[in-house]
């Protein structure tokens, strides 16, 4: 069964230890995102060379493709993608709310006509744990409902009276089932009203899970308004139980979020920004499709201890990008899967030192924040 140990503190922020089937998680944790049961470009000996504790899989696409059955039989997406760390899968929740045009949400679930081949699929509380029995992940999630900024008050009301009905719904399937090592994490949800934040948590903690995410950031709302409602909601959580902000985020999310007391993180960035030529490093953001880096025979970042840096040069890298050359989407990938697990492993070792805010400091006067996302490109 899954346990949490808080280790140290420093103002909000905090430095803990996960403990799952599959080991221990040290906290602030990064998680490369596996939608289909892998990280794009990366196979498991990157990840753990990447120092990789933990990785996300997607409910959703694993259940259209290959299937939760196919991947039971197989021995569980553990062994189907030989990875032997802790696994975390999500609700589905999130492709209920960007897949709008293919869905139709009631009480009993969402339907929804599949991207991969048009064939329809229903996706009830229950199904979505019994999905993730399957799939057998360390850590699940309860089916919920995630809806976009802007949204008025009384559809956020709604949406959350929904997720905190399907909440109810899920403890009890996961409860049927009996013991076991799984551990489900409940989802506040609430949008960016604050009275709805509050009651989102105080009654998903009323029905008693094993964690908490924080759902429904990063959808659209001002990142002052994300900021302010992550703080809101860890502090209302439970100290003793991990807290996870869901699908966040940018380098500098993730500091700003464990200055307010986040535990867990996970987002496509790494991944998706390297394949759109975008490295992350502890100056800021490096875009290599631009003319400046031709020449350039540094590493991406003198300070990263990945392959990527140690071997080539900006200029290579960018060669094999505008190249098209298959070589450069995985060093890409793996210098930022490293960078963003480097932030969380310093800001751990800040905590644990009682230096969170020296290095938050050194952190933002360094780091140059980029309006513009290469991912959109």
């Amino acid at each position: 069964m899954t346990s949490f140990e808080l280790i140290a503190t420093d103002g909000a922020a905090r430095a803990g230890r996960l403990t799952t089937g599959h080991g221990a998680v040290e906290t602030p944790v990064f998680m490369p995102v596996g939608t289909r049961g892998t990280v794009k470009g990366l196979a498991p000996d990157d990840l753990r060379a990447a120092g990789a504790q933990i990785v996300l899989g997607n409910t959703f696409h694993l259940l259209l493709r290959p299937g939760h059955e196919l991947i039971r039989e197989l021995g569980g997406l553990h062994r189907f993608m030989a990875w032997d760390g802790a696994l975390l899968t999500d609700s589905g929740g999130f492709q209920v709310w960007s897949l709008a045009k293919l869905r139709r949400i009631g009480e009993e679930g969402v339907e929804f006509r599949s991207p991969v081949d048009g064939s329809t699929h229903f996706l009830s509380p229950e199904r979505a744990l019994e999905v993730q029995h399957a799939l057998g992940a360390d850590i699940i999630h309860p089916l919920d409902e995630c809806f976009a900024y802007p949204a008025t008050r009384d559809a956020a009301e709604r949406s959350l009276e929904l997720t905190l009905r399907w909440a109810a719904r899920s403890k009890a399937a996961h409860a049927a089932r009996g013991p076991g090592r799984q551990a489900l994490f409940g989802i506040v949800q609430g949008g960016t009203d604050d009275a709805l934040r509050r009651r989102a948590t105080r009654e998903t903690v009323a029905l008693g899970f094993d964690g908490y995410a924080i759902g429904g950031m990063a959808v659209g709302e001002p990142k002052p308004a994300m900021y302010a409602l992550t703080a809101l909601v860890a502090e209302l959580l439970p100290a003793d139980q991990p807290r996870y902000l869901m699908g966040v985020g940018k380098p500098e999310d993730l500091v700003e979020a464990v200055a307010r007391g986040v535990d867990m993180f996970d987002c496509v960035l790494p991944t998706r920004n390297a394949r759109n030529g975008q490295c992350f490093t502890w100056d800021g953001p490096v875009t290599l499709k631009q003319a400046r880096w031709t020449r350039d025979p540094a590493p991406l970042d003198p300070d990263c201890p990945c392959y990527a840096c140690r071997r080539f040069s900006r200029a290579y890298l960018r060669h094999l990008f505008m190249s098209d050359e298959l070589l450069a989407y995985r060093l890409l990938s793996l210098h930022n899967v490293h960078f963003f697990i480097g932030v969380v492993r310093a800001m751990r070792a800040a905590i644990t030192e009682g230096a969170f805010a020296a290095f938050k400091s050194r952190f933002f006067a360094r780091y140059e924040v980029l309006s513009v996302d290469a991912s959109a490109d």
